[in-house]
């Protein structure tokens, strides 16, 4: 299968990473969890101040927001706190907090993207928070397979 990774658009090879571990999770994502994740992992894909961000502070910033705003904030903490949880655990214990730390907290953004968003909007997100520890099983499980040379690497 790691050929597979080897071509593509960045797309196509975050899509075969994520399909692939979460087929060794024994837990395979749908279509729409699929498609977040390779949608997350392509938006932070080069951000080099993902690991920077204090997550509760921001947290507790969106929960002051109003409207799409707030929704938009929330998104980004449960996105990178997915990120964190998933791909770099060591954060955490650098930090002195434990993953499920950034497993509740994200987990809890989603929830309040779902809490403040519209009916399509917030089912998806409602099923992400619901689906938490599988999205970040997948991710870890990423963190353990052997990935090419050439393949695409969060900047850490």
């Amino acid at each position: 299968m790691i050929e597979a990774f080897k071509k593509g658009t960045p797309a196509e090879v975050w899509q075969a990473l994520v399909k692939e571990a979460a087929g060794r999770t024994g837990h395979p994502l749908d279509e729409s969890r699929e498609s977040y994740l390779v949608f997350v992992l392509l938006r932070y894909q080069g951000d080099t101040l993902l690991l920077s961000h204090v997550q509760g502070v921001e947290w507790m910033e969106a929960q002051a927001r109003m409207g799409s705003a707030r929704a938009d904030a929330l998104r980004d903490v449960g996105d990178r706190c997915l990120l964190v949880a998933g791909l770099f655990p060591g954060l955490a214990e650098r930090r002195r907090v434990s993953v499920e730390y950034f497993i509740d907290l994200g987990r809890s953004a989603y929830q309040g993207v779902a809490d403040a968003s519209r009916q399509a909007y917030a089912a998806l997100y409602a099923q992400l928070a619901r689906s938490y520890l599988e999205l970040v099983a997948t991710l870890n499980a990423m963190r353990s397979a052997p990935i090419p040379a050439n393949a695409i690497r969060f900047v850490h």
